[in-house]
């Protein structure tokens, strides 16, 4: 598989230190009464932000090295930012820090800003190999406070990575039963006039008993799967028995996603809501001579509150009895699609959150750049992970997804992606209002 060039631009070890007799000091901040965050701006990508750790002034380096934000850039998107002309200035990565709590108000920043760090965009950041572009302490605002003293400096590490990606797309909406091909890149980057090499085939069943046929029934994904009898008339009241299941060129299956909860209105309501939501379990084959599945993920989805509330889903790694841990606790990644327009489901592991076993309420962990593992024996930095866009409801869906090359060591391992992919695409007909009827591809495989 040939993968697509990325670069991967990342802002981490972020620390401020501010002299006791600096202007900013004389104006109330102190490491021990007011927080500090940070905006990291790059020309045409989303802001982001992060808070900033006070350290003491005395200090020369701070002990954390968690990554603040990252910026994934394509070729194309690489290009915009180093061509300027005549009477452009040259992009910048900038980064604006403010003294106060973080938040907005009327679309300003409500803190006040101490000072800006900017790098500008060099050829250094195309580069085939890793690429420091700033590591250490820069003084920000004035460069000196009254009496001859240095003023606030921030302390911070920015790196430019390849970060390459394989980008898949279905040839057909989900349920229709497509093709799966892999889009391969060229050196202008231009997607029309890639090759598109076709990798998997995928089959949708809305028929329950396939599982028995294709070894899906298995006693550790729970008990329960005896055939349905008068499907059509309950998919008004509930919606189950979906299965998706990727083969590979020689038409072995490699992975699936298999509705283990039935998407049910709840109530008086007509839609399926966060407090009860569907949910499918994604299984990859087992080992080689082994005719069993081995649960990988499991994905919930629901409609949020609202007439125009998006396709909620939340990811979890699960443990090959299918019950939902890893180590102490489940890492988790919600995302929300606008229903009506449509969206991106993201995997990033800096935006993972632990969930403990023992606790109801999930606990944020902090945004890591260490390694990390989907438990399909890659381990990885952490970072982009996997992207599908998904198209809204009523709309011909063909999700494209990107994977990151670093989570992918074979055929096998990017075939459970597609089928999360698969699985979150699908969810958007699951969780329409049930006074609204399925499509016609949802027809066509019921009665096949």
């Amino acid at each position: 598989m040939e993968p697509r060039p990325f670069v991967r631009i990342s802002v981490a070890a972020l620390a401020l230190r501010i002299p006791m007799a600096s202007k900013a000091s004389r104006s109330g901040v102190h490491a021990s009464s007011s927080p500090c965050y940070c905006e990291i701006r790059l020309p045409k990508f989303p802001v982001q932000t992060a808070p900033i750790p006070l350290i003491p002034a005395t200090k020369s380096t701070p002990t954390s090295h968690i990554t603040a934000a990252n910026f994934y850039l394509d070729e194309p998107a690489l290009r915009k930012l180093l061509s300027t002309s005549c009477c452009q200035s040259r992009q910048c990565l900038e980064i604006r820090v403010y003294t106060g709590k973080q938040g907005s108000s009327c679309g300003s920043t409500t803190g006040e800003m101490l000072g800006r760090f900017t790098l500008p965009v060099l050829m250094e950041w195309a580069g085939p190999m890793p690429f420091q572009l700033y590591n250490g302490w820069v003084c920000i605002g004035e460069p000196k406070a009254k009496g001859g003293r240095p003023g606030a400096e921030l302390h911070l590490i920015v790196k430019a990575e390849p970060d390459p990606r394989y980008i898949f797309e279905f040839d057909g909406e989900p349920e229709q039963s497509p093709q799966i091909v892999q889009i391969q890149g060229n050196i202008k980057g231009n997607i029309k006039g890639n090759i598109r090499q076709p990798i998997f085939t995928c089959k949708f069943t809305q028929d329950r008993c396939s599982r028995s046929r294709t070894g899906l029934l298995d006693g550790s994904l729970g008990s329960g799967w005896a055939c349905p009898h008068g499907d059509r008339d309950r998919e008004k009241k509930e919606r189950k028995g979906w299965l998706i299941i990727i083969h590979d060129l020689s038409g072995s299956p490699v992975a699936a996603a298999s509705m283990v909860t039935p998407f049910v209105p709840t109530g008086s309501s007509d839609r399926v809501v966060r407090s009860n939501p569907g949910a499918w379990l994604i299984l990859r084959s087992g080992p080689v001579g082994e005719d069993r599945w081995i649960p990988w993920c499991r994905l919930e989805a629901w409609r949020e509150r609202g007439s125009n509330g998006g396709l909620g889903c939340r990811f979890q790694l699960v443990g090959e009895s299918g019950t939902s841990g890893v180590g102490s606790g489940v890492l988790v990644s919600e995302t929300v699609i606008n229903a009506r327009k449509g969206g991106t489901f993201l995997l990033d592991t800096s935006k993972f959150r632990t969930e403990s076993s023992l606790s109801a309420s999930p606990v944020d962990s902090p945004r890591s750049s260490g390694d990390f593992s989907f438990s399909i024996g890659v381990p990885v930095v952490g970072g982009f992970a996997m992207s599908a866009s998904i198209q809204g409801e009523g709309k011909c869906s063909k999700p494209q997804v990107q994977l990151a090359m670093r989570h992918i060591s074979c055929i096998e391992d990017a075939a459970v992606f597609m089928a999360l992919a698969a699985a979150v695409d699908l969810s958007m007909d699951a969780c329409l209002p049930f006074s609204k009827k399925l499509g016609k591809g949802f027809t066509q495989a019921d009665s096949s």
